[in-house]
């Protein structure tokens, strides 16, 4: 995601003719893009992605279960009451 920002700034600033961005050839400022697709490329291949949702998806739910257990009163991980 970073990379396609930077990408569509780089082309923002190359089209506005500003700063250093408009003496660079076009090969350098649609570098980015080239960046993010093997990075998707290398995240897809070695799992990264996958790994990352089913890590989202076992937070919510850690979050969800301990959210169940406060509602019925059985969180263990209160002090018990004198």
């Amino acid at each position: 995601m970073w990379f396609i920002a930077l990408g569509v700034l780089l082309i923002g600033l190359k089209l506005a003719e500003l700063g250093p961005v408009a003496t660079l050839s076009w090969w350098w400022v649609l570098s980015p893009f080239a960046a993010a697709a093997l990075w998707w490329a290398w995240a897809d291949k070695f799992g990264y992605t996958q790994r990352k949702a089913m890590d989202r998806m076992e937070q919510k739910k850690q979050t969800r279960r301990q959210r169940q257990l406060e509602d019925l009163g059985l969180d263990t991980r209160r002090k018990p009451r004198k």
